[in-house]
Parts: C-alpha cells; structure tokens; sequence
C-alpha cells in the first residue's frame, strides 16, 4: 500500500474517531450503545496501529524518528476487558462507562505517523494557530494534540520554549539570573544573625557561652502575569501569510516588555514587585561629591563601587549601565590616559567593554522615570532567582473587547515570581544614580 493511501485511511480513521466522540459525549446515549461505540473504537485503534507501523517502513533512512507513544492504545482495550463487558441492560451509560470511552478515543488519536520531531511541531503550530484565530473548534484542537477549552489554549512546550528564549535573549535578568521551574513554592532561607565565637587562652571555668544564628525565609509565590497583543482582522483574514509566526511574535514582543518591566522595576499599579531589581539592590552612596563635569570624581566614585560587595561577590560581579551612565564614562580616562572604559578585541558574553577589569553591559531596561539620569549597577545577578511554572503558559482569543477597532486581542498568561533573594550579610548587587544635583547617589 502506498504512503498517500495510508495516509487518507489514517486521516478518515480519525474523522470517524471525532464522530464518536460526539457521540460518547451525547448525554442520551445509552449503555448499550456505548458498547457497540467501544468495539468500533477498539477496531479502529488497531487499524490506526497497523497504518502507523506501514507508514514507519515506508520513512526514508535518516529521517529522525519521532518519540514513540507513551502507551499502546490497544492496553486501554485489555484493562477494560479485565473490568467486564457494559451493562447492556442499563438504559443511559454511567460516567466512567463514558470517561474510558473518550480516553480510548484520545489515545487512538494520539497515534500518529513516525516523522521527524520537526515535522511533527509544525503541525502543532498550524493547528495552535488555527484554533487561536478561530478556524478550529476545541473539539478538533484536542484531536491535534492541543490542550484547550474555555476559550483558551496551553501554549504547546516546544512553542513557550521559544517564547521563553526570546525572554531570554532580550531580558537581562533571565540571561543572568537563577531560572527555576517547577509547580510548587520555592523557599530560600536567607541568614539574618550571624554566630559568634569567643576566644580565651587560660582553660575554660564555665560554660561555653551561647549564640544564635537565625534565618528568614523568602518565598517565591508565582501569581498572574499576562500581556496582550493585538492583530487586525484583515491580516488574519488574508491568506498565504504564516499567521502563527504573526500572532507569536507580537505575544513574544508583549510578554518580554512586560516581564522585563516586572523584573526590573516592578512598579505598575496592579503588579507590583517588592523582590524587583530597582526595589531590592543597595544603594551605594560615595564617600565624596560626584560632579559628571569631573572624570576624576566619578572615576573614585567607581572605584569604590566596585570595592564595595565581598570578594566572594566581586568574582562573578559585572556592571549593567544605562545610555546616559555609558555616555558619562566613554570619555573618561584613567591618570596615565588610558581609556576608563576598556573596549574588548571581541565580544565576551555579548558585552564589549569592560570597566575597572569587569564586564559591562548596556541595558536601556533599567532607565528610571528621568533616561538623562545615570544608572549603574554592579554585582552578581544570578542572585536573582525566576520561577516559571510548569505548564502554565496560555493564550486567551479575544475578539469582542477590541471589535469596535476591527482588531482582534491575543492575550498570554503565565505564573510566575521573581524576585533578588539576599542575606544583609551579603548584598550582591548595588545600584547608583548620578542625580541631577551632581551629588552621589539617592
């Protein structure tokens, strides 16, 4: 049998799989005739297994194999042959009469053609992009391996994974920040006593006095985090374009502005971050005037940055600067003539630069109200730590709230925290702002 015959049998076994599965769904069909449903499903699992292994001989050598099924569907079948036959006399079906009947269905729908990984997520995508601009009902999503209802749709891995990268690349604080993903709470126990030791050279008469070492605890706790995109209809309506590389770059660009302003400021209204950068680092305040117009007062200024965190800090430290910061310093010069700011003979970690012997980076993120005021920061940022939540990533269609501009509204939501998690003992990041009274710090 040829692969396009296969296929076309492969594709009518499915579509009758969908008919019984609105049939099982149906709440006025009976037990009786759930059973004959069973059988039907039964003997079309078994066909679309037999296509599904024709169709594996026929792949050309070196193609990559795409990850086998979890479970054979037909071991469904053998575990509802343990639990005995339907009650034929019962005149509607019971719900998990009902229930194993729609997880054979799924199963056998879940069988598909060995095909490479990336033929495999291209057809996701396609159906991911159509169930959001409206040309799929759930029905047919949850066919096509989506998880969907209420009008919402989880974000397939390998596409959050993609949306997580482009965070990733743009957000600073992703790159250089802890990520870590996981459903539960995460606790970190932070040292707010330290011990003390005494010392004596006579032999000790009495009792080793005491000391407490005491710890708080930081949680993070992920909550709501959405962001929201919106399309014209007439793009969504023209054909020929790749309407999920639209749809997901616009949520890729609306979802990373608003973590970014999350994690650096945390400071909107309805999302406030008290764990944000901004909120968080130490303010470093020199010994002495800073005056912009000086190089020698800012170039002290620095130093004494740069000297202020632990050596244990120091050696993973680097600078994050805004504009107007990098702009203050490229003239500086050091007391032989050398450039303050050291160009690199080639990027290193996407930095340039670096300054007083630490890598510096250019992030326009950390701009406060005023861009002409200038923003250092220096330290360790891998103390700041990201939660994302496992399989939380979701995108809402909404075509009512913006039908008056003839736009329809993508909406993605995600669960997460983040927060910089220190000790008192040890600060890691410090942050300085020249202000416009040429004075250091706030």
């Amino acid at each position: 049998m040829n692969k396009k015959l296969l296929i076309a049998l492969q594709n009518r076994d499915k579509a009758r799989l969908a008919e019984l599965r609105n049939k099982v769904e149906d709440p006025e069909t009976r037990a009786e005739d759930l059973s004959v449903i069973q059988d039907e499903i039964n003997q079309i699992t078994e066909e679309l297994q037999d296509v599904k292994e024709q169709l594996a001989e026929l792949e050309e050598p070196g193609d990559d194999e795409a990850p086998s099924d979890d479970a054979n569907p037909n071991d469904n079948a053998d575990e509802r042959d343990k639990t005995g036959e339907p009650n034929n006399e019962a005149r509607s079906a019971n719900p998990e009469q009902r229930q194993e009947a729609l997880e054979a269905i799924g199963a056998a729908l879940a069988t598909r053609n060995v095909k490479s990984n990336k033929n495999r997520e291209e057809e996701i995508r396609s159906a991911f992009a159509n169930y959001i601009v409206g040309n799929i009902d759930d029905t047919e999503a949850r066919s096509l391996g989506l998880v969907s209802g209420n009008g919402s749709v989880t974000v397939p891995d390998f596409m959050a994974r993609e949306i997580i990268t482009y965070a990733q690349e743009e957000n600073f604080l992703r790159r250089l920040g802890t990520r870590v993903t996981t459903k539960e709470n995460i606790k970190y126990p932070v040292l707010v006593k330290k011990a003390e030791a005494q010392g004596h050279k006579s032999e000790r008469g009495s009792d080793m006095p005491e000391t407490d070492i005491e710890f708080d605890e930081i949680e993070l706790s992920p909550t709501e985090f959405d962001a929201l995109a919106t399309v014209t209809k007439k793009l969504l309506a023209r054909t020929g374009l790749p309407i999920e590389q639209i749809v997901m770059d616009e949520l890729k660009k609306a979802y990373t502005r608003k973590e970014i302003q999350y994690m650096t400021h945390g400071d909107e209204s309805d999302n406030v971050n008290e764990g944000a950068l901004a909120k968080k680092a130490a303010v470093f305040k020199p010994s002495g005037e800073v005056v912009l117009t000086s190089g020698q007062s800012l170039y002290d200024a620095l130093i004494e940055m740069k000297n202020t965190p632990l050596k244990e800090i120091r050696k993973k430290g680097r600078w994050i600067l805004n504009t107007a910061a990098l702009t203050a310093i490229e003239k500086l010069k050091t007391d032989d003539g050398f450039p303050l700011l050291r160009p690199l003979d080639a990027p290193v970690e996407g930095c340039n630069y670096k300054l007083l012997g630490y890598l510096v980076e250019e992030e326009d993120a950390i701009d406060g109200e005023d861009p002409s005021v200038p923003v250092f920061y220096f330290g360790d940022f891998s103390k700041f730590y990201i939660q994302d939540v496992t399989g939380s990533l979701e995108v809402q269609k909404l075509v009512e709230l913006f039908s008056r501009t003839n736009r329809v509204g993508f909406r993605i939501w995600n669960i997460l925290d983040a927060q910089l998690i220190h000790s008192p003992f040890e600060v890691p990041v410090y942050k300085y702002e020249i202000r416009k009274t040429n004075t250091g710090g706030e």
